[in-house]
């Protein structure tokens, strides 16, 4: 076993609390800089690839939105207590979060993100919560904290070789966003711009074009080509269709928390007993569901469930829509949509909070196509639903292998040869 020594994590760099600008300030946001919230992590990623809120430049120049270098390891330290990531470029923090700025002549920055995600055991023990209830724990508490640490040739080896497994699964994750925005691609050219197969060289239907094919009608939707419909949501699909009961609950469930979902892409699906589960993991989700969380719907965490595992179920802060009317495929396009998107935005309730229900879902209007071209479409998409299936799967594997492989590696219990 290599050689361990113990520091505190102010050794390691320089810690920063964050804070945030005036929210009344118009000209503090709506800039390019990510302000990273811990809503914004997703348990499983190591980065942050997009924010909520972006700072403006003159917010960048205020102590309260001061940025934090490309390398910077991020650590929720009030309310989730364990959250972290790697800022892969320069960020902002609110106050709920603690960042070690890393003394790179001393450590290795990719160690010490690894180091802390193996440490958050000693992070939430050092204190047991605050006057509101969350758990808390402060700059001072949190600097003091021992953790013990490779020598520095030892750290670059560590870093080297588990980032490659990180790497491995933000590539795949870009290729599978990729293959999402090639099925969208089809999607806007053939059902919003109308140039499907067979549609006529220009779109907007105009009588004065000659060579026009279609004819548009006025939908409530807009134009929309002859023939085509618009019907509500649940009349092409259930909302919510399955809850589980505890009184015939399976002994073991794979659950899908609001925390494990990005933008198209379930990074964990964590294996638990029933009866340790959360009260809100009842959504029952099959094979061809899409769930969209409820709650801050401007934040799109929506995905299509491919193959899950047995006695897999959704929190309740998700909408469970089960397509029966259209494909899975063209139905999860067109939930995806920008115009989808708005419209949940549009009709949110909650100041802090804003969330729509099952009612909200089930009144939206869908475009519907006509059956044959919606077959077509369908047939295109499951190759890329395949491909992008595949590659989650690997994923899936290199987490495990990754997962394995940290402890033992961090604690020095695997030597690594020169």
């Amino acid at each position: 076993m290599r050689h361990l020594r113990k520091v505190k994590i102010k050794d390691l760099g320089k810690v920063f609390t964050g804070s945030t600008p005036s929210t009344k300030d118009e000209t503090m946001w709506d800039g390019e800089y990510p302000f990273v919230k811990p809503s914004d992590l997703i348990n499983g990623s190591r980065r942050v690839f997009s924010t909520e809120t972006k700072l403006s430049h003159k917010a960048t120049k205020t102590s309260k939105g001061r940025l934090l270098p490309a390398g910077t390891t991020c650590i929720v330290t009030i309310g989730t207590i364990g959250k972290l990531c790697q800022l892969d470029r320069p960020a902002a923090t609110n106050q709920q979060i603690n960042s070690i700025v890393v003394d790179r002549t001393n450590y290795d920055e990719d160690y010490v993100y690894y180091l802390m995600s193996q440490s958050i055991d000693r992070v939430k023990v050092v204190e047991g919560g605050s006057a509101s209830g969350r758990e808390h724990v402060k700059k001072s508490t949190f600097e003091e904290i021992e953790i013990e640490v490779l020598p520095f040739s030892d750290q670059i080896k560590v870093s080297n070789l588990v980032a490659r497994y990180d790497n491995l699964i933000e590539n795949n994750n870009r290729r599978i966003a990729i293959l999402e925005e090639m099925a969208q691609s089809l999607y806007r050219e053939w059902f919003v711009n109308f140039r499907y197969p067979g549609h006529a060289n220009q779109p907007d239907g105009s009588s004065d074009n000659k060579d026009s094919k279609q004819n548009l009608i006025d939908s409530p939707l807009g134009p929309i080509p002859e023939g085509w419909e618009v019907k509500r949501l649940d009349e092409v699909a259930q909302v919510n269709p399955q809850s589980i009961a505890s009184k015939n609950a399976p002994k073991s469930i794979g659950y899908i928390d609001i925390k494990s979902v990005g933008s198209g892409i379930i990074n964990e699906v964590k294996s638990m007993s029933f009866k340790d589960a959360p009260s809100r993991a009842k959504r029952i989700v099959i094979d061809g569901d899409i769930i969209w969380a409820t709650v801050r719907p401007n934040r799109k965490q929506f995905s299509y469930i491919c193959k899950p595992n047995t006695n897999t179920v959704a929190s309740t802060g998700f909408a469970v829509l089960r397509s029966t009317k259209v494909p899975s495929s063209y139905l999860y396009s067109f939930t995806t949509t920008d115009l989808f998107t708005s419209y949940l935005v549009n009709h949110a309730t909650g100041s802090a909070y804003p969330a729509v229900n099952a009612d909200i879902f089930s009144k939206a209007n869908v475009l519907v196509p006509p059956n044959e071209l919606l077959e077509k479409f369908d047939d295109l998409c499951q190759v890329t639903m395949k491909q992008s299936e595949v590659l989650k799967k690997k994923n899936e594997n290199l987490k495990k292998q990754r997962d394995m492989l940290l402890p033992k590696l961090i604690s020095g219990q695997i030597q690594l040869k020169d």
